[in-house]
């Protein structure tokens, strides 16, 4: 551990979830500062020893009085448990970098991606930050550059989401409908709990609840945050997101259209010395990103650029990232080392 006069007091609520382990991984690899690590979760999880740098850390239950002269306080336990508990932590005095949606269109939170908008983390007047979902981060990890370059006026995008972005159980249940199915068995009603329809050797059009628009909630973050994120009001966004059978690792196809004209290899080049997304681009000999590249990995990677064929000033391309990481427990680490 870091001595109290160059570390900060950290906790982590939800430190047992995936989330939470990976956060605990993110500050190790990244040797973030730490004086004191305070580790929260349930009354049901209080009590396990987690280790970290060496040493075995022993989980609290979470309370109000949790947050007593913390610093910083990453919070991954989903939006009832952020709801409830980040504003006692910000009134404590900790800054609360929360990984759920509970926060994220609230006029007072800035929503965060550090490559993109490092500045909004200064003007925190309720003391919380929001991590951004975690396919608008893969998507504008690769357009944000572009942006720069072009002005972007409005995104098409079709997500392709791995079955971990559901949790665990989402893992559990795709790996028992493919040990079923390789044994010449059939998936019954019984073994479908967390997706509506089989997700073994298929593809399910439906991330979260629908609405009354008839896109899903995950569907409206990517439009609601994008406009937040880039400070763009009146950019288009449309999105369809789709379930596949894949363990771990986002992939979003994007057709995304700019002010100015473009360029491909010049596109491709913005990527070169860009920091967490690199381009992977070279179809012609089988060379492009898919989802076991980026997992557990740190950057989200970015090819099949090419011009649009319909819009004007447009550009189609494919982007992939790790979800659990640069789409969760990376980016909250990256703004806790960002806050001062």
């Amino acid at each position: 551990m870091m001595s109290a006069a160059t570390g900060k007091r950290l906790a982590i609520v939800g430190a047992t979830g995936a989330v939470g382990q990976e956060m605990l991984d993110c500050l190790e690899e990244r040797n973030f500062p730490i004086s004191e690590l305070i580790l929260l979760a349930s009354a049901r999880s209080a009590g396990k020893e987690i280790p970290f740098r060496g040493s075995l850390i022993k989980v609290k239950e979470l309370t109000h009085d949790s947050f007593a002269d913390v610093d910083i306080a990453l919070f991954s336990a989903g939006g009832g448990i952020s709801k409830e508990f980040a504003p006692s932590a910000a009134a404590a005095g900790c800054v609360v970098i929360d990984n759920s949606s509970c926060f994220r269109m609230d006029e007072g939170v800035p929503l965060v991606v550090p490559e993109i908008n490092p500045e909004a983390i200064k003007d925190r007047p309720k003391n919380i930050i929001a991590n951004p979902n975690c396919t608008s981060i893969i998507t504008l990890m690769a357009l944000y550059p572009l942006h720069q370059l072009y002005g972007l006026t409005s995104v098409i995008a079709s997500s392709y989401q791995a079955v971990s972005g559901s949790g665990a159980q989402g893992i559990v249940e795709l790996d028992e409908q493919i040990k079923v199915l390789g044994s010449g068995g059939e998936v019954t009603d019984e073994m479908k709990n967390v997706y509506p329809h089989q997700i073994a050797s298929n593809v399910i059009p439906q991330v979260d609840a629908f609405t009354e628009s008839g896109y899903t909630k995950e569907e409206l973050k990517m439009f609601n945050e994008s406009r937040k994120i880039l400070s763009l009001p009146d950019l288009k966004v449309t999105c369809t997101c789709v379930r596949v059978p894949v363990h771990r690792s986002h992939s979003v196809s994007v057709t995304a259209q700019f002010e100015k004209p473009v360029d491909v290899a010049e596109a491709r080049a913005v990527y070169a010395n860009y920091p967490g997304i690199n381009s992977k681009d070279d179809p012609e000999n089988g060379i492009y990103p898919v989802p076991l590249d980026t997992t557990k990995k740190d950057d989200c990677l970015v090819g099949r650029m090419r011009k649009d064929m319909v819009l004007e000033n447009a550009l189609t391309l494919w982007v992939v990232g790790d979800q659990v990481r640069k789409g969760a427990a990376l980016n909250a680490v990256q703004i806790a080392e960002l806050v001062e």
